[in-house]
């Protein structure tokens, strides 16, 4: 199969350690691969010496748990946010990783509220830098217990009340087949607040082949109907010795 001539392809490093980000980055170069995910100001040299693009940027956020569904942490959101969007849009690119955080007993309306008024001052900014400040949907069943951001429609319902196309969603497809399942319905009903795709194989996190519940070609075809011309990323595991043939055999999987 050819090079796709709509999707790009990434890849996050963390799934293949303990390769080196230059090592990846020969990887995926060789295999016609477009972009790093999960990469921060420290990193993109490294990524600009292979030609790569930065497809979602990391550094601004606290950590997963600790996000904007908390008051308690958003001056700190705030100036790490307000220091990151001119660096990332100042080096040539737009995605921008956000997270809820973990509920900690705030309850979904009222984490809605509070992860509202803590982006709000932000989407200024974003927009004279065209960053997008992608918030990620992440399971709360296995792998990020307590994490609120866990359904496509809440991530849909704060879109909403930010009005704004510089928030969108980031759809980790594993994270939402574990939560809620129905990935290609929802996929084309709520496309146009999707701006990123993860990849990996349902159950385990593993290759996205014959070996896992998801049927990645329909999936893969199903982004790409609706008109999305970003990066598809593989965030799976690999479980096979050979993780570079692993890695090659998932891009074309998804190459449409």
């Amino acid at each position: 199969m050819g090079a796709s001539t709509q999707l790009l392809h990434s890849v996050s490093p963390w799934c293949f350690e303990p390769m080196t980000l230059a090592e990846l980055c020969t990887v995926a170069k060789a295999i016609g691969m477009h972009g790093i995910d999960l990469c921060g100001p420290a990193d993109w040299a490294t990524l600009k010496q292979f030609g790569l693009h930065s497809s979602m940027c990391n550094g601004a956020e606290i950590s997963l748990t600790e996000g904007f569904n908390n008051p308690q942490y958003h001056a700190q959101l705030l100036e790490r946010y307000e220091e990151m969007i001119p660096l990332v849009s100042q080096n040539g690119y737009q995605n921008l990783i956000c997270f809820s955080g973990n509920r900690r007993g705030i309850s979904d309306e009222q984490g809605l509220q509070n992860c509202a008024a803590g982006i709000k001052p932000l989407l200024k900014l974003a927009e004279e830098h065209s960053v997008v400040l992608c918030m990620e949907l992440l399971n709360s069943k296995v792998d990020h217990p307590d994490y609120q951001c866990d359904y496509t429609e809440w991530g849909v319902e704060l879109a909403n009340r930010l009005g704004s196309n510089n928030f969108k969603l980031l759809y980790d497809i594993y994270h939402m087949q574990i939560m809620e399942g129905d990935i290609i319905a929802t996929i084309k009903k709520y496309s146009s607040y999707i701006a990123h795709y993860h990849t990996a194989g349902v159950p385990g996190r593993n290759e996205i082949d014959q070996s896992q519940e998801l049927n990645y070609p329909a999936i893969i075809q199903a982004i790409a109907d609706t008109g999305y011309t970003g990066f598809i990323g593989q965030e799976f595991v690999p479980l096979s010795a050979d993780k570079i043939a692993a890695l090659k055999a998932a891009v074309e999987l998804c190459d449409v």
